[in-house]
């Protein structure tokens, strides 16, 4: 649903969700573009629909962009401009809590930049992001990215950098995720949190000492003293 301002993060297991992906030109949300977008609608913990299509982002897609998802400008050439996919997945998700890896800081704001080009605003859905919820449940884990998070829970990662298959095994991963949610360890409770975003806090070193920072920067500035 379109309205003027962005969703909640909410941090929280949902039975029923749009999971969604997309592959970039790049990984700057400034100039960089889509060229893939995937959703799957989920009802109580099950894939029940889903959306994808290629998109042609009118630029070329450079070599370093299709090393990593194998995705060419020939591929493109007739596929739809995210005008269109973005109308269609607005539609496809309606109202439903939007579910991701690392969407609070790459692909809203692909989505959120976009809507507002075309629609003039922007989607109000609340959205949960799997990225930060690992690092939360899982703090023993050293890396969060989605194939580790795969691989750790015994789901196949064939496929992945493709937005469909890595909308698939991100949804398997929420759905691993859902124990470690609703059943914290010590240690997952004892992870401090930024007040402003929600994202973890991580100590780090700085020119005056040890400090938190936030891992949601550069979007989020917030630290605290130790």
């Amino acid at each position: 649903m379109l309205k003027n301002k962005p969703g909640k993060n909410l941090q929280s297991y949902t039975e029923n969700y749009v999971l969604f992906d997309l592959e970039t030109t790049g990984i700057s949300t400034i100039k960089d573009k889509v060229v893939e977008i995937a959703a799957v609608k989920v009802e109580g913990g099950r894939i029940v629909d889903e959306y994808s299509t290629l998109v042609n982002p009118e630029i070329p897609i450079p070599v370093y962009a299709t090393e990593v998802n194998g995705i060419t400008d020939k591929m493109v050439k007739n596929s739809p401009t995210f005008d269109s996919a973005l109308y269609e997945f607005i539609k496809f998700a309606g109202d439903s809590v939007l579910v991701g890896h690392n969407i609070q800081t790459f692909d809203l704001k692909f989505i959120y930049r976009d809507s507002m080009l075309y629609f003039g605003t922007i989607p109000e859905n609340d959205f949960i992001d799997t990225l930060q919820l690992a690092r939360i449940y899982l703090p023993e884990l050293e890396h969060h990215a989605l194939t580790d998070l795969a691989r750790y829970y015994n789901i196949t990662v064939e496929g992945a950098h493709r937005a469909l298959a890595d909308c698939k095994m991100n949804q398997q991963v929420f759905e691993s995720l859902k124990e470690a949610i609703e059943h914290p360890s010590e240690a997952s409770k004892a992870v401090k949190r930024c007040p402003r975003c929600g994202n973890v806090l991580r100590k780090k070193d700085g020119k005056y000492g040890p400090f938190f920072g936030c891992m949601g920067y550069p979007d989020c500035k917030y630290t605290e003293n130790i």
